[in-house]
C-alpha cells in the first residue's frame, strides 16, 4: 500500500432501523406469512410490551405503521388483530415507492407493455357482459371529457383498472395497480400537450372494448400494443423518456399554476 493514497473502505455504515420499524416487521412478516390469520387477535399494547420487551411509544408507533398499511385494526376494547392489507393501502404504498426510487417513464412503459398485454388477454378471454357493461360506461364518460385532459385521465386509468378486472386475475390486479397509479400524471400531461392525444386515446380503448366482445385476441394485443405506443411518442413529444415520471409531473403542475 502506497501512503498518501487514499483507501476506499471496505464497509459501509450499518443503517439501524428504529425500534419501532422492527416491531412492524416483525408483526407483519408474521401475517404476510400466514402464522397469523385475518381476524387473529395480536393482543394489547401491553401484551406486545411485554413480549418485545421495548416501551409502550415504540409499540404505539409501531402499531401505527401496521395501521396506516391496513394490517392489523383495533376492536371497541382496544385489542388488536389482524386484517388483509386493503388493495389501496398495498398499492399506494408501492406507488410511494416508484416515486421515491424515481421512476422513470422509460420504465414505466416496458413494465406496462408486459402487465398491460397480459391484461387484455384475459380480458378477452373470460370478460363478463358485467365487465363489458362497465368498460361501456367508462368510454361513455371518456368521449364526453375528451376535451379535458385531468377528467380524461382519470377515466383512462380506471379503464384498464377495468380491463384488469375483467381479465378475472387477482394476482395480476394487484402486481400492475402500483405502476399504474403513475398513469394518471403521465397522461393527463400528454393530453394537454398533444391535442389529438384525447380522441387517440378514447379511439383505442374503442377498439379494445370491441376486440373483447369478440372474444378477438389478436385484435386485443394488437391495439394494447398500438395504444402503448401512442402513450409513449405522445410523452416524448413533451420529455426524456429517461425523465423521473414524478419529476415531469410536478413542473407540469407547476407551469399550470404559473398560467
Amino acid at each position: 500500500m502506497r501512503s498518501g493514497l487514499p483507501v476506499a473502505p471496505l464497509f459501509r455504515p450499518i443503517d439501524v432501523a428504529p425500534a419501532y420499524q422492527k416491531v412492524a416487521d416483525a408483526i407483519e412478516r408474521e401475517i404476510v406469512n400466514g402464522r397469523i390469520k385475518p381476524g387473529d387477535p395480536i393482543g394489547t399494547e401491553h401484551d406486545l410490551v411485554r413480549q418485545f420487551g421495548v416501551n409502550r411509544s415504540t409499540i404505539r408507533e409501531g402499531i401505527r405503521v401496521l395501521e396506516e398499511g391496513g394490517l392489523i385494526r383495533r376492536d371497541s376494547s382496544r385489542r388488536l388483530h389482524a386484517c388483509l392489507p386493503r388493495y389501496s393501502k398495498l398499492a399506494s404504498r408501492l406507488s410511494r415507492a416508484l416515486v421515491l426510487h424515481e421512476v422513470t417513464f422509460r420504465e414505466l412503459y416496458e413494465a406496462s407493455m408486459t402487465l398491460e398485454v397480459a391484461s387484455i388477454e384475459g380480458a378477452v378471454e373470460r370478460a363478463t357482459e358485467d365487465n363489458i357493461a362497465e368498460l361501456d360506461d367508462n368510454l361513455a364518460r371518456s368521449e364526453a371529457v375528451v376535451g379535458d385532459p385531468a377528467m380524461l385521465a382519470e377515466c383512462d386509468a380506471e379503464f384498464h383498472v377495468l380491463v384488469a378486472k375483467a381479465s378475472q386475475n387477482r394476482v395480476l390486479q394487484l402486481a400492475r395497480e402500483p405502476a399504474a397509479q403513475l398513469f394518471y400524471p403521465t397522461t393527463e400531461v400528454i393530453v394537454t400537450g398533444v391535442a389529438e392525444g384525447g380522441p387517440r386515446l378514447v379511439a383505442a380503448h374503442r377498439h379494445l372494448i370491441d376486440a373483447i366482445r369478440r372474444r378477438d385476441r389478436e385484435a386485443g394485443v394488437l391495439w394494447t400494443r398500438r395504444h402503448l405506443q401512442d402513450w409513449r411518442r405522445g410523452f416524448e413529444k413533451i420529455a426524456s423518456l429517461d425523465r423521473s415520471v414524478e419529476h415531469m409531473y410536478m413542473e407540469h403542475a407547476q407551469a399550470a399554476r404559473r398560467r
